[in-house]
């Protein structure tokens, strides 16, 4: 508890250098007060979402996380937010080596034997691990990642705090419920302590290798598992130039735009299918090798797809290379997304003119289809009208934009639909998905046929229950429901009635009597009963009238 309001001080602390502390007094009234000392004049800005961005930078790794997974949220947040939150970099002071150390030998049991030479240096730093390069006993060069310590009490700590400013937020700004700002920090928590788990990291570099074995000039670094646990990670050592250095491959003799070719259509095989792909396409996870191989880094992120969910998408790439309005629609159902009645025709209307602008048309060549700026506009409308898009489709999307950003960087006249286009003819002419769809069609006929062998059978056992009265017929009516609730209710208030006449009647009739003759003790119960019945019948009375008011309004 003593950590977490230390946090919530920092991140005060912070949120004031970068003006946002009138939203913490409205989130936190009275809280946001008491404040540690600024750290220092914020830089100058020109926007509130460049001031969001650095605020995100100075508060640390999780929240840079937390802007990094919300820059994939195209249909939530404004276009100008989106593009500060990509600029996020998962960058961080290196640690000293000797606390490096310690996480090695906590957790590598035979440290001294297993590495003989460990550079002290790293070669990356980030947020959650640093890279280092290490040689083993037998002369391998590896990389060691190695988590930073006491990164998940952080992360813990953190992600505390996000979830009570969510709830928050939630109450004190209703109308960005329908973001559900709550479940945005779930979905997250739930991502970022995946990444904090190194062996779930190794086995998505060991799937991606048996999925691309066959593959030439594609690479995923080694895992050696033996030297490996969930804080550290030792894999192959692959030297290379990002691959957005289109210079560096011209002065190696490389190819740019065959290089964008063969990374843009190995995110193809990963999607449709592998159904499994590589969730953070940035130029920093992607190197290219002297010898022209493309090296993917870093599996903390990946996307995973179901056959079905892979059609869908399919599906919804052919409805916007087509214009093909209808076929958008029940693509964006098929995900799960929910498009009121209501709107419906305002969400075509809307697809219709983002199809008119950037779609390529009957008069054009699909080559002139504008998937970014597509994109761009779909996610626009979607926010527009409220929907809310599951986060596996916002992420296919975002990796779809992200590969293409490559593509252009290497070659400015890449095109999306020319390189995209054959491929889904490809995928439909061979029918990759389809035992997929083979086998849930087996499986449907299978059952309609059951279910039509089985009718006769079903009739004739109705058909023996009516003529032998054991047949039962339930009716569930909300409104015969109610009926029977009022109907106890004005029994009950006619009972009480009953209950209050003859308080009245038998009161009066002893009030009535001689009072000289009777006992105190039952000359009080009688006036006592009257003045309950008196005031009974006049609550009854009010309650009546009022109840009556308030049904006629």
């Amino acid at each position: 508890m003593v950590t977490r309001i230390r946090r919530y001080a920092q991140i005060v602390d912070v949120l004031g250098k970068y003006g946002f502390g009138i939203g913490l007094e409205r989130l936190f009234p009275g809280r946001a007060r008491f404040r540690l000392p600024t750290g220092g004049k914020a830089p100058e800005t020109s926007t509130v979402y460049e001031r969001i961005r650095l605020t995100l930078e100075e508060l640390g790794p999780t929240f840079v996380k937390f802007g990094q997974i919300m820059s994939t949220r195209m249909e939530l947040l404004p276009p100008e937010m989106i593009v500060q939150l990509k600029k996020l970099q998962d960058h961080a002071k290196p640690l000293p080596f000797s606390e490096v150390r310690a996480v090695l030998e906590e957790n590598c049991l035979n440290l001294e034997d297993w590495f003989s030479e460990i550079d002290e240096i790293p070669v990356a730093s980030a947020s959650i691990a640093q890279v280092h390069r290490a040689v083993l006993k037998d002369g391998t060069t590896v990389a060691l990642k190695v988590q930073r310590p006491g990164i998940p009490e952080i992360i813990e700590t953190d992600i505390g705090v996000l979830q009570s400013m969510a709830e928050r937020i939630e109450i004190v700004f209703p109308e960005t419920r329908v973001y559900n700002p709550s479940g945005m920090v779930q979905d997250f928590a739930q991502q970022i302590v995946k990444e904090l788990d190194f062996t779930r990291d190794a086995r998505n570099m060991d799937r991606m290798t048996r999925n691309f074995r066959e593959v030439p000039g594609v690479r995923f670094p080694k895992v050696y598992w033996q030297y490996s646990s969930a804080h550290v990670l030792v894999m192959e050592f692959i030297e290379g130039v990002r691959i957005d250095d289109r210079e560096a491959m011209i002065e190696a003799g490389l190819d740019p735009h065959a290089i964008g070719v063969r990374g843009f259509q190995t995110y193809l095989k990963m999607i449709f299918e592998d159904g499994f792909f590589h969730g953070d396409p940035h130029p920093g996870n992607l190197l290219v090798t002297k010898e022209g191989e493309i090296v993917f880094l870093d599996f903390g992120i990946v996307g995973i797809l179901r056959p079905e969910k892979r059609q869908n998408f399919i599906n919804l790439l052919f409805a916007l290379v087509n214009d093909d309005i209808e076929l958008l629609l029940r693509s964006l159902e098929s995900f799960g997304i929910v498009i009121a009645e209501q709107d419906r025709e305002s969400l075509r209307d809307d697809l219709y003119i983002m199809m008119h602008d950037f779609g390529g048309g009957e008069e054009e060549s699909v080559s002139q289809f504008n998937f970014q700026l597509m994109v761009n506009e779909l996610t626009d409308s979607m926010r527009r009208h409220q929907l809310k898009v599951p986060m596996n489709l916002m992420l296919l999307l975002k990796v779809f934009v992200m590969v293409l950003d490559v593509g252009i960087a290497l070659d400015p006249k890449f095109n999306f639909g020319k390189e995209t286009s054959p491929y889904l003819m490809k995928l439909a002419d061979s029918h990759t998905l389809s035992s997929a769809y083979v086998k849930r069609a087996s499986m449907s006929m299978l059952e309609a046929i059951d279910a039509f062998f089985d009718m006769p059978r079903n009739l004739n056992l109705m058909l023996r229950r009516l003529s032998t009265g054991t047949f039962k017929l339930e009716i569930v009516d909300t409104d015969l429901n109610k009926f029977t609730m009022a109907l106890d209710k004005a029994s009950d208030k006619l009972m009480i009635g009953l209950v209050v006449a003859s308080l009245v009647v038998g009161s009066s009739l002893v009030l009535l009597a001689s009072p000289l003759s009777m006992p105190r003790e039952i000359l009080w119960i009688a006036i006592l009963g009257y003045t309950a019945a008196v005031l009974c019948g006049f609550y009854a009375i009010y309650h009546v009238i009022f109840l009556k008011f308030r049904l006629e309004r």
